[in-house]
């Protein structure tokens, strides 16, 4: 118990660098286990039948996710490669890559290496070739990095792998990535495709040959190669891997690695990606090679285009017509350049049909004008309790009047009444809004309008000069047209634009026979605009308007 609470209380002492959940040790296990389960259930499908039943990129957060919770927690995190990694050693071991988290700690390693390349980091399998006097006899995939399964008969029956090579690689050992081929793929936009999950279902479905013709190899690494990159990527450029060749380039600064990296993820390829790789020309001997200790190598990851949040929790907000939408408050995660901590589900409808309930792990990214959005969930917790939503008691007639039921549709009227399709109220969004009505308790949206100078300017959370500013801005809202003003409380605008009305006394006298002859306006609309001009509480505030003396009323 000691052990948990502090591993709590060192969630709190983290700067806000997020991260453990505040779980019971009980409920940590139960979590644990679940996600592990899933987590090995997939491994199984991916490692067996060369199934993929999430994408690499799902896959790769939630492990992330779960190592995350083992390590809060106190559990040793789970291997990243399942135990069947194969029984076939490597010559020499695949060591993989360290990733840096940001162009500062890349430009650290860079500046404790010399004779530095830059390359794409070709998203695939890895294997191993060896060639033995001029022939191709084993072909073995990363396994664990020291063993792995022997895929020589499917490697041998790929058109794009030479099975025979002269020279100094005629008795060689070669490493490299097993990748889809594709035309002109453009990473931004195209995105991952699932590639890595590919590629190994093709070398484990022994039944299906069609897709090898459509695979190629990039390599990355000879161990015990010649000394100089200049002179590897040559022989291997005669020896028929020439991608390798097309894409490194000798780097000198880390601004040089950030332009590669960005030039590769919006240029034609013919490979997916998922960063790039930085590495040393400067190798250890092969027999030195350990998995795990590659430290001549890095690689630097693109941010990915969704990632995997968790939801805290689950709330409602009434809208200003009454519609109640859901929001997700989230784990706080990056995007792009935003910061996410919210995302919109839409209507209690949709949510209860996506099913998400705090703890789930959604998939998050960002639709049109960088608006974040749910994908869908990609994990649901074990222990799950989703709230209740409110009574649909609000429409678009409810709450022009302040009450404690109203809160959230009367501060949402007053939010759109100020926005700039109503009344333009520059500077005044919904918090400024809380800030006049707690000090002045308006009775209706329109209220403000009867506040004095004196008011303005001594209302606690306003200075003088803002509430003087304000106060201007409430005056000269008085001048805006009467459709403004119908605008602001929701009316039937694009209807009354048709009629050229300029006065409430015009529009009243208007029944359903008349807004039927309106283009567009048939009998159910034009029952509902009468139903809106007759509404008692719209008239009453009409009629105030009319105190007021503004245009129109």
């Amino acid at each position: 118990m000691l052990k948990w609470v502090s591993l709590v209380l060192m969630l709190w002492c983290s700067d806000g660098v997020a991260v453990c959940p505040v779980w019971s040790p009980i409920k940590a296990q139960q979590e644990i286990a679940g996600l592990s389960a899933q987590i090995s259930r997939w491994n199984d499908a991916y490692w067996q039948e060369g199934k993929s039943e999430v994408s690499d990129a799902v896959y790769d957060q939630l492990n992330a996710r779960l190592k995350q919770w083992q390590r809060c927690f106190g559990d040793e995190p789970s291997e990243d490669i399942p135990a069947a990694s194969g029984s076939v050693k490597h010559p020499f071991a695949h060591t993989g890559v360290r990733k840096m988290a940001s162009k500062s700690e890349l430009s650290q390693w860079m500046a404790a290496h010399r004779d530095l390349w830059v390359q794409p980091k070709v998203d695939g399998v890895a294997v191993t070739l060896v060639y033995r006097k001029g022939q191709l006899v084993q072909a073995i995939s990363r396994g664990d990095g020291a063993k792995g399964e022997d895929w020589t008969a499917r490697v041998r029956a790929v058109p794009s792998i030479p099975l025979t090579l002269q020279g100094t690689l005629a008795d060689s050992v070669l490493q490299g990535e097993l990748f889809l081929l594709r035309e002109g793929h453009i990473q931004q936009q195209m995105g991952g495709m699932n590639a890595r999950a590919k590629v190994a279902g093709a070398m484990m479905r022994q039944n299906d040959k069609s897709i090898l013709d459509n695979l190629g190899l990039f390599i990355w690494a000879w161990p015990d190669g010649p000394p100089t990159m200049q002179q590897r990527l040559k022989k291997l450029t005669d020896a028929g891997f020439a991608l390798t060749a097309r894409y490194t380039r000798a780097v000198h600064s880390v601004d040089e690695v950030e332009q590669a990296k960005a030039e590769w993820l919006k240029s034609p390829l013919p490979f997916v990606t998922d960063g790039i790789v930085v590495r040393s020309a400067n190798e250890p001997a092969g027999e030195r090679w350990l998995p795990g200790d590659g430290n001549w190598v890095v690689a630097w990851k693109y941010s990915p285009v969704a990632q995997v949040a968790e939801v805290k929790a689950i709330q409602f907000a009434v809208g200003r017509t009454g519609k109640i939408a859901v929001v997700a408050t989230l784990e706080p995660l990056q995007l792009d350049d935003k910061r996410v901590q919210r995302v919109n589900l839409g209507s209690v409808a949709r949510w209860q049909s996506l099913d998400i309930a705090p703890g789930d792990q959604i998939l998050v990214s960002l639709a049109g004008q960088g608006i974040p959005r749910a994908d869908k969930v990609v994990w649901r917790g074990i222990d799950r309790h989703k709230p209740s939503p409110p009574s649909s008691q609000f429409h678009s007639l409810t709450c022009f009047y302040a009450s404690p039921d109203c809160q959230e549709q009367f501060f949402a009227r007053l939010t759109w009444l100020s926005s700039k399709q109503a009344l333009d109220i520059a500077g005044l969004g919904e918090s400024g809004w809380k800030v006049l009505d707690q000090t002045h308790h308006f009775e209706h949206i329109f209220s403000w309008l009867s506040l004095t100078l004196e008011q303005m300017q001594s209302t606690p959370g306003l200075t003088t000069s803002r509430g003087l500013k304000l106060w201007h801005r409430f005056n000269h809202v008085r001048e805006q047209p009467f459709i403004r003003w119908i605008a602001a409380m929701g009316g039937p605008t694009t209807t009354l634009k048709t009629t050229g009305d300029h006065s409430w006394q015009a529009v009243r006298q208007r029944n359903e026979a008349d807004w039927r002859k309106l283009p567009g306006v048939g009998h159910e609309k034009a029952k509902q605009t009468v139903g809106w001009f007759n509404h008692p509480q719209v008239e009453a505030l009409a009629a105030w308007l009319a105190d007021q003396r503004i245009m129109g009323f």
